[in-house]
């Protein structure tokens, strides 16, 4: 009897993807927990295991396809004697039912707008989407959901929602038991816009001029991760008001300590850089200043302070900006921090990382002082409400009783929610990040 496996649910927040890789073809044998495929969600590649065992008669998908929650993926015969393969969760994945109507329709073109923000990782990181909810029961009319958890809507729909950048707990169901369909989704987008194309105002966003008129061009699609980090950026800028200050840290002894005593992280199998070191006096001063490490609720009214002290990292990959969450970076010594940075950027470079590791950061480092520039302005990631951008070193000449001497100057700026943290909060924090980068003693002192 011919066997289907259909695409089980990703994880939580991630109901679609990209086939990355197809690990099987027509002919292979395949075992229960087998990786058959690899998908690129908007945070991570993940391989995605067989639920059933069998001979592959049929692939179903290809490189490139965008694949959601109940896409057949493979057709199998069943091995003889093989007992019925259990129901399982793979990678947090469950095996799932066969998509609905709404599910197996073709994809609607996306129309332009950005709109009320879904939450998507990206520079970086974010809240997960809500994860697809079972159909409930049918009511008298359309209902409007309260919840991100309790909205009713298929996977088909859900990315349509995502790729608009439409929160679906706002939108207003018109099937049975309140379920979303993409009119629905369309018919918010349009009132929406209507919204914000009022006198004075431009439209959501602007449509792309046609660029071939002028010469060649060429077209590739964006990675999964490409289209998180403009959908969750552009949905920052405009809602964060943002400002950036700036200072400079005289790290020439810091420097002078980093490569006398980087033998010792490196006996452990890591490397001491500045920005392990940055990840430990910014915990310090998230601790002191808990305002940076706190997220602003405009629905309740209420400031939300984070008890604990996560950090996001942004790494450079060949797929984009991925942003690791390093936990407890209060609690860890330097060493144990270079260590963990070292490794979580070799795994964001292999593809590695999963979905927990981009989740629950409270604020966030990007240092291109690797790559160069003299500054820059880093945006806001939201929820959080600071990220601290790191120039590259320079070297210049001071005055001192002396005369002229060489110091190491390393650029730093700080991004801000203005609504949350004052300007003259941010100018203490900073300076308070300069001075302990100035007298390290001062982290075994305050850590």
């Amino acid at each position: 009897m011919p066997l289907e496996f259909r695409l089980p649910k990703l994880a939580e927040g991630d109901a679609t993807g990209s086939v990355a890789k197809v690990l099987v073809q027509a002919g292979d044998q395949v075992a229960v927990d087998q990786s058959v495929l690899e998908v690129e969600t908007e945070k991570a590649v993940v391989e995605v295991p067989a639920t059933v065992a069998g001979t592959v008669t049929a692939v179903h998908v290809q490189p490139g396809q965008d694949i959601g929650e109940g896409t057949l993926v493979l057709t199998l015969a069943e091995a003889a004697g093989a007992a019925p393969a259990p129901t399982r969760e793979a990678g947090a994945t469950a095996a799932a039912a066969p998509p609905s109507p709404e599910a197996a329709a073709p994809e609607q073109p996306a129309q332009p707008a950005a709109l009320a923000p879904a939450p998507v990782a990206q520079h970086e990181t974010a809240a997960p989407q809500a994860p697809a909810a079972e159909v409930p029961q049918a009511s008298q009319g359309p209902t409007r959901p309260t919840a991100g958890l309790g909205v009713p809507a298929a996977p088909s729909v859900r990315r349509f929602a995502r790729e608009l950048g439409v929160d679906l707990t706002g939108v207003t169901g018109s099937g049975p038991g309140g379920r979303i369909s993409i009119t629905d989704v369309k018919a918010f987008v349009r009132q929406a816009q209507g919204r914000l194309q009022g006198p004075g105002r431009g439209p959501a966003t602007l449509a792309l001029p046609d660029l071939s008129r002028f010469g060649p061009v060429h077209r590739q699609p964006a990675s999964a991760v490409r289209r998180a980090t403009a959908q969750h950026l552009g949905q920052s800028w405009p809602n964060v008001p943002q400002v950036t200050q700036f200072d400079e840290a005289d790290i020439t002894e810091l420097e002078s300590l980093r490569h006398r005593h980087g033998d010792i992280v490196a006996s452990r199998g890591g490397k001491l850089t500045v920005t392990a070191i940055l990840l430990k006096v910014t915990a310090l001063a998230l601790r002191r200043y808990p305002q940076f490490n706190a997220s602003l609720d405009l629905q309740s009214g209420e400031i939300v302070f984070r008890d604990y002290v996560h950090i996001g990292v942004a790494v450079d990959t060949d797929r984009g900006l991925l942003v690791p969450v390093v936990r407890d970076a209060d609690r860890k010594s330097i060493a144990d921090l270079s260590l963990e940075l070292g490794e979580t950027a070799q795994r964001a470079r292999a593809g590695k990382l999963t979905l927990d590791d981009m989740q629950g950061g409270g604020f966030s480092i990007s240092n291109l002082g690797g790559i160069g520039g003299t500054g820059f302005t880093p945006i806001v990631n939201w929820p959080e409400a600071a990220i601290l951008g790191v120039a590259r070193q320079k070297q210049v000449a001071r005055l001192s009783g002396t005369g002229f001497e060489a110091r190491t100057m390393l650029p730093l700026a700080l991004s801000y929610d203005h609504r949350l943290i004052d300007g003259a909060d941010a100018a203490r924090f900073l300076r308070y990040i300069c001075e302990i980068l100035e007298s390290p003693f001062r982290m075994a002192l305050e850590g």
